[in-house]
């Protein structure tokens, strides 16, 4: 499927929804993905990508960026601690902010540079022991931890389990940053995005069905 395919879907699902022309972000998610592909996207004029790996987007995004310097590259995939200082250089946005010592090192990071990407906290709205993100009943104090370290928070992730229904997890995302007073919601993949448009999805995040399957060797 085409960059304007999936466009196209994303204007008609965001038209259905009652929402605003242009109020989605759709990221492309370019992990694991051939230069030549993410070369081809962005001469087609996209501009926002969204990657796994800090050590994989340092050995490709500094160059790609000399010839696209209005390039915004978002991290998607779990951020490991001492790691947070190159991805603090490297991302435009971090969606994947899921804990207190995450938190703590970006906020000295954030102090010291005066500098920082827009930050989305990472709920477990599944509650899966195997995955990464805040509890949902644990996030309201978590945000609050977050803003007193004067981190910008702008917006809730989620990655719904496996083979359930994504709607009631978009929904529970939606109904903790409203109350949260959160704009940004990060939800929705290749299978969902649509869904997610419908429960006020600011950002979905597709990847295969724009590039097709990744390269793993």
């Amino acid at each position: 499927m085409s960059l304007a395919e999936i466009s196209a879907r994303i204007a008609v699902a965001t038209k259905e929804a009652g929402r605003p022309e242009g109020s989605v972000t759709l990221i492309a998610v370019s992990k694991l993905q051939p230069l030549a592909r993410i070369e081809a996207l962005l001469d087609n004029g996209h501009r926002i990508f969204g990657e796994n790996y800090v050590q994989e987007s340092s050995g490709k995004w500094p160059g790609l960026r000399q010839r696209h310097p209005d390039v915004s590259v978002h991290m998607i995939g779990p951020l490991q601690t001492n790691k947070a200082k190159t991805a603090l250089e490297l991302f435009n946005a971090i969606h994947t902010l899921d804990r207190p010592s995450l938190a703590e090192k970006l906020a000295r990071l954030v102090q010291q540079h005066g500098i920082s990407p827009e930050l989305f906290v990472q709920v477990n709205t599944g509650e899966e022991p195997q995955k990464a993100g805040v509890l949902p009943d644990q996030a309201d104090d978590f945000i609050a931890a977050c803003r007193l370290m004067d981190l910008p928070i702008a917006g809730l992730m989620c990655i719904p389990p496996d083979g359930e229904d994504s709607a009631p997890h978009f929904r529970h995302l939606a109904q903790i940053a409203e109350r949260n007073g959160l704009r940004g919601l990060s939800m929705g993949m290749s299978g969902d995005f649509e869904t997610a448009i419908a429960h006020g999805a600011t950002h979905v995040r597709v990847g295969s069905a724009i590039f097709g399957a990744r390269v793993t060797s």
